[in-house]
C-alpha cells in the first residue's frame, strides 16, 4: 500500500534462517520442541488406539465390532434417558417399592433386635435358646433336599464331626505356623491330597482359600503378575467363555484385567475355541476354561483350549471349582467324562473348592498350580514394614483355622471310596433326572435341556412358556433353584440332599408345568396373548429377570442389587 515500508522477501527470508539456526543451537536435539513433543504424543495416542481397533477387527470381525458398537451406543442413550428427572423419580419409586417388598421377607418385622451389647453378659442357656430360635427362623428346607447346591452333604455324622475339629482349633490362625504347627500340617496335606486328585506334575504347588471366588481371583493375579514380570504386560486382558463364573469379572475389575468375553454357543454351549483364537494379543495374559461351568453344567473343550494355550505360550486356567470332588470321579465311576486336568500340559493352573462336594464346611477352596514360580506370583511379601517382615499366601492375612481341621476332617473321614460312591450317586442322579425331563410325556414337549451336562448341574428353558413363572411355581412348592439369563432357563445342582428326592422334585415339576400351560390357555382364550415375554408374569423371579432382560442398561439392576445388599446388614 502507498505510504507503508514493506521488508524485502529476501532479507525476510535471511531472518527466519537466523532464527531457526539460533534454536538450534540453544537446543540442537530438539528436546524443547513443543510441536515436536506434541507430534509424538499424537502419533503414539493414533497408533495405540490403531493397534486396538486392529485387535478388535481381528478379535470380533467386522459385524461383531458394529454390533457391539451398537450395543454400547445404546446402553449409554438408554443410561441418559433414565437420569431424567421425571423418569428418574418414577424409576427411583418403582426401585424402593421392590426393595420394600425384599426386606419384608428379609428382614422380618416380629423379630426382637439386638442393636448394642448386653449390659451383662448373657447365661449360656439363654444364648443356646437364642441359637436355636435363629436356627429354627422360616427357611427354604435344605435338610428335606429341597435346594439346588449350597449344601452338599448335610449328614448328622459328618456334621457332628466337623463341629468337633472346629472347637479343637477355634483360636487357632494359620499366619502363626509356630504357635499352631497342627493347623500348618493339614492346610499342606490338604493342598496335597487336591493335587494329587488333580494328577498334578512333580513341582506342582497350591494354596488353600476362603472359597472359589478367592481362588479365581489368586489365578487371574498370578497371571497378571507373571506377564508383567516376564513379559513386561502393563494393559493386560483374558480371554473367558461367558458362562464362566463371574468371579472372573470380578477379578477383572480388582486387577485392572481387561476381560474379553466370548460366546458359547447352542448346541453344545461350549465356549467357541476359533474366537478365542482370534482375541488373542500381545496383552493377553490367560485363557479360561471351565470343568463344568455354573450356569448350564457344561465342561468346555479343555482339550482345545490346552493346545492352544501351549502354541501361543499362555496360562490356561481351568475352573473346577463346581466339579470340585466329583470330575476327578467320573472315569472310575464309569461316567462319561473329557480331559480337563494337569494331565492336559496346557494347563497351568486349577481352582477346586473343597466345600462343595469335597463336603467341607462353607470357606475351604483351594487353587493349583503346576509350578511353584506360578504361585509364588500370587504372594504379598513386605520386608519394610515397621511391624515386622510381612509375608501372606494370598488376599487374607488372618485365617480361621478352625475351617482348615473341619476341612482336612471332611477328607480324611470320606476318603477316594466315600468320594467315588457319592460321585456315583450324585451324577446318577442327574443322569435318571435328565432322561426324565428328556422323555417325560408332561416336559418332554415343553422343556429343552440345554447342552450335555456330564456332571451334577442340569439347566433346561421352556419352547413356549415363561420358564421364570416355572421357576416362580416351584418356588411356592418349597423349591429353591436357580434362575438363569441369557438365555433364559432354569438350573438344578444335585446334591446328596437331593438325591433322595429327586423324583419329588421331578413331579412337582411336572405339576408346575402343566399348571402354566393350564394359565397359557386361559390367556389364549381371553386373547391375552402368550406370555413368553413375560408381560404377563407375576412372580418375584419372573417380575426381575423379564425386565431385565428387556433392558438395555443394565442401571436399574444394579440399583435392585445394590440395595440386596445393604438389606444384607440391616439388623
Amino acid at each position: 500500500m502507498p505510504g507503508t515500508s514493506r521488508m524485502p522477501i529476501s532479507l525476510r527470508g535471511t531472518l527466519n534462517n537466523v532464527r531457526r539456526r539460533s534454536r538450534a543451537i540453544n537446543n540442537p536435539l530438539g528436546l524443547l520442541d513443543l510441536d515436536l513433543i506434541r507430534n509424538i504424543i499424537f502419533f503414539l495416542f493414533l497408533l495405540r488406539w490403531t493397534r486396538r481397533a486392529i485387535w478388535k477387527l481381528k478379535g470380533r470381525g467386522l459385524l461383531g465390532t458394529l454390533a457391539e458398537v451398537y450395543a454400547d451406543v445404546r446402553r449409554v442413550l438408554y443410561g441418559w434417558f433414565l437420569r431424567m428427572p421425571g423418569v428418574r423419580a418414577k424409576v427411583r419409586r418403582q426401585i424402593d417399592e421392590a426393595l420394600s417388598k425384599v426386606q419384608a421377607k428379609m428382614v422380618p418385622s416380629n423379630a426382637t433386635r439386638y442393636l448394642t451389647l448386653p449390659k451383662e453378659g448373657w447365661t449360656e442357656e439363654a444364648v443356646r435358646k437364642e441359637l436355636k430360635d435363629l436356627a429354627d427362623m422360616d427357611h427354604t428346607r435344605w435338610e428335606d433336599g429341597y435346594v439346588s447346591g449350597a449344601v452338599y452333604h448335610g449328614e448328622d455324622d459328618l456334621l457332628k464331626l466337623q463341629t468337633e475339629a472346629y472347637g479343637k482349633f477355634t483360636v487357632a490362625n494359620p499366619i502363626h505356623p509356630d504357635v499352631f504347627p497342627g493347623v500348618r500340617k493339614m492346610e499342606a496335606e490338604v493342598v496335597a491330597m487336591v493335587l494329587n486328585l488333580f494328577n498334578a506334575p512333580p513341582g506342582a504347588a497350591g494354596v488353600s482359600t476362603s472359597g472359589g471366588t478367592e481362588s479365581i481371583l489368586m489365578a487371574c493375579l498370578s497371571a497378571r503378575q507373571k506377564a508383567y514380570v516376564e513379559r513386561g504386560v502393563t494393559e493386560p486382558e483374558m480371554i473367558l467363555p461367558d458362562t464362566a463364573h463371574t468371579a472372573f469379572r470380578k477379578a477383572g475389575e480388582y486387577f485392572k484385567i481387561k476381560v474379553h468375553l466370548v460366546a458359547c454357543p447352542a448346541p453344545d454351549y461350549q465356549v467357541d475355541i476359533r474366537r478365542v483364537a482370534r482375541l488373542i494379543n500381545s496383552n493377553t495374559i490367560l485363557l479360561v476354561g471351565s470343568a463344568p461351568n455354573f450356569p448350564h453344567g457344561i465342561m468346555d473343550d479343555i482339550s482345545a483350549l490346552s493346545k492352544l494355550a501351549l502354541k501361543k505360550r499362555l496360562p490356561l486356567h481351568v475352573d473346577c471349582c463346581l466339579g470340585s470332588f466329583l470330575v476327578p470321579f467320573l472315569e472310575k465311576a464309569g461316567f462319561e467324562t473329557a480331559p480337563f486336568d494337569f494331565r492336559l500340559k496346557g494347563v497351568t493352573s486349577i481352582s477346586c473348592d473343597t466345600h462343595k462336594y469335597g463336603f467341607a464346611p462353607k470357606g475351604n477352596s483351594t487353587v493349583l498350580y503346576r509350578t511353584q514360580a506360578l504361585r509364588s506370583y500370587q504372594y504379598f511379601i513386605d520386608p519394610s514394614w515397621s511391624g515386622g517382615v510381612y509375608a501372606s499366601p494370598g488376599l487374607a492375612g488372618s485365617r480361621p483355622g478352625a475351617l482348615i481341621a473341619a476341612c482336612w476332617a471332611s477328607l480324611m473321614s470320606v476318603g477316594e471310596v466315600g468320594y467315588l460312591s457319592s460321585c456315583t450317586q450324585i451324577v446318577g442322579t442327574t443322569k435318571k433326572l435328565l432322561a426324565h425331563i428328556r422323555t417325560s410325556p408332561a416336559l418332554s414337549p415343553e422343556l429343552e435341556i440345554l447342552g450335555n451336562p456330564l456332571v451334577s448341574v442340569l439347566a433346561f428353558r421352556a419352547k413356549t412358556l415363561n420358564i421364570y413363572d416355572i421357576a416362580d411355581g416351584m418356588s411356592a412348592k418349597g423349591w429353591h433353584l436357580n434362575a438363569l439369563q441369557y438365555p433364559p432357563a432354569i438350573h438344578v445342582a444335585v446334591t446328596l440332599p437331593i438325591a433322595k428326592v429327586w423324583e419329588r422334585l421331578a413331579a412337582d415339576l411336572e405339576a408346575v408345568v402343566e399348571e402354566e400351560k393350564e394359565k397359557e390357555r386361559v390367556r389364549l382364550v381371553e386373547g391375552k396373548g402368550a406370555a413368553k415375554g413375560g408381560a404377563e408374569a407375576a412372580g418375584d423371579t419372573a417380575a426381575l429377570y423379564g425386565v431385565a432382560g428387556s433392558l438395555p442398561n443394565k442401571s436399574v439392576v444394579v440399583d435392585l442389587a445394590m440395595g440386596f445388599l445393604d438389606l444384607m446388614y440391616k439388623a
